[in-house]
């Protein structure tokens, strides 16, 4: 059977909190028997955007990351909560408003924080993909039809296709090591999980310091080349996707006007500043 995926886009996320906004639009003050109770105009969103600053200036990349219920089909909250939360066969999680009624510890038995606890109704409340609408035909949920950047893309899937289509794109969920088979996938999750290590080659030529441009550049850890580039036309480098586990890294710098060496412990990204080429001898 065909079954409910969310699939985000991370880089595409801006921090405009239209998906936060649209989906107070629909639930607060509004009643959807047997799907949820009125969300309350005060408190927690169940959609929520994170934020990570990596680097510093002049080169430094933010970004924003939209997190919410993720309907794993081995969810935590349904083993805590019994009958007051239930899987549906399209893959959806409905927390039950009357059966969960009162029931706080519910909100805990999520490892991604992904439940609110609603104070006025006295209920656990998340994103519940919006099932009230798809119900009623609708192809796409609030989140997805006011994203003017293309965030979110809602599919229906058999589970063979999705894992196939997972694998091919490489979309990836959060916290794999919880085991929960969530149903929203991440395309690009290395750009919130990774780090980078950057700089800028100058040079001293004829009294004048200038940027560098086509430095080779190697990057390489325990004396293996791990990476290779060149400097652009400001004399930047940058490379991404590494580990932020407090290796050691080795940044080489090479060009006809000189060489540089720095060493960096990466457990955030870093920006090294300007690396000025030497003469050696």
């Amino acid at each position: 059977m065909s079954k409910w995926n969310l699939i985000i886009n991370v880089g595409r996320c801006e921090n405009c909190h239209n998906c936060v906004i649209a989906n107070r639009d629909e639930h607060v003050g509004n009643d959807f028997p047997g799907y949820a109770a009125p969300a309350a105009a005060v408190g927690d969103s169940p959609i929520r955007i994170l934020r990570r600053t990596q680097g510093s200036a002049p080169m430094v990349e933010t970004t924003y990351l939209p997190v919410m219920c993720n309907h794993c089909d081995d969810a935590p909250c349904i083993r805590r909560a019994g009958d007051a939360i239930r899987k549906r066969d399209d893959g959806i999680v409905i927390i039950d408003p009357v059966k969960s009624r009162g029931r706080k510890d519910i909100v805990r038995s999520c490892p991604y924080g992904a439940i609110v606890w609603n104070e006025e109704q006295q209920v656990p409340q998340t994103w519940f993909f919006d099932a009230h609408l798809l119900d009623q035909g609708w192809e796409r949920p609030r989140c997805q039809q006011s994203c003017p950047t293309d965030v979110f893309e809602a599919v229906k899937l058999d589970d063979p296709v999705m894992e196939k289509k997972a694998e091919t794109e490489g979309l990836k969920v959060l916290k794999p090591n919880l085991a929960t088979k969530p149903r929203v996938w991440y395309r690009g999750l290395e750009r919130w999980e990774t780090c980078f290590v950057g700089g800028s080659v100058s040079a001293e030529i004829a009294g004048v310091v200038d940027c560098i441009e086509g430095a080779e550049v190697t990057l390489s850890q325990g004396g293996t080349c791990i990476a290779r580039t060149v400097t652009d036309g400001f004399g930047d480098f940058r490379f991404g996707n590494l580990a932020g586990d407090g290796g050691t890294y080795h940044v080489e710098v090479t060009h006809a006007h000189g060489s540089v060496r720095r060493a960096c412990t990466l457990s955030e990204s870093i920006y090294l500043g300007e690396l000025r080429l030497t003469r050696s001898g």
